[in-house]
């Protein structure tokens, strides 16, 4: 594997353990639809502490999903889509090849049992037949 891909394959990972959490998922979508604000704002619209928003944004920055920018006094957090996007496209792929093998399974399957029904039958109705 590629530091490249191996790179990847981390940031994948921190965006999924980051996604996990329900709180994390909230303040994303909070993110989302606000644009640009501070913890405070972010701790007003849900039931935790400023102090819980804050250690779940870190965690949020660390994955690449969000960031923070100081502002005067304030730190002002936004989305950052990179990050999500990077994951979505992983997902897709992922989609793509068990798609792929679900439908390779399907078609043999269905090769198999085209091919031994004649068969199949034929030792079911003389199995019944001598019983």
């Amino acid at each position: 594997m590629t530091d490249e891909r191996r790179d990847a394959g981390e940031a994948v990972d921190s965006v999924l353990v980051a996604l996990a959490d329900p709180t994390r998922r909230q303040l994303l979508e909070l993110l989302a639809a606000l644009g640009e604000v501070t913890a405070t704002t972010l701790a007003a619209r849900l039931p935790v502490s400023r102090q819980a928003v804050v250690k779940h944004l870190a965690v949020l920055d660390a994955a690449g999903l969000v960031s923070g920018g100081r502002v005067g006094r304030e730190v002002r957090y936004a989305v950052r889509p990179a990050a999500l996007d990077a994951t979505a496209r992983w997902m897709a792929a992922l989609a793509v090849d068990w798609d792929r093998r679900l439908a390779d399974i399907k078609h043999a399957a269905e090769a198999a049992e085209a091919g031994g029904a004649g068969g199949t039958g034929e030792r079911e109705g003389e199995a019944g037949g001598s019983g």
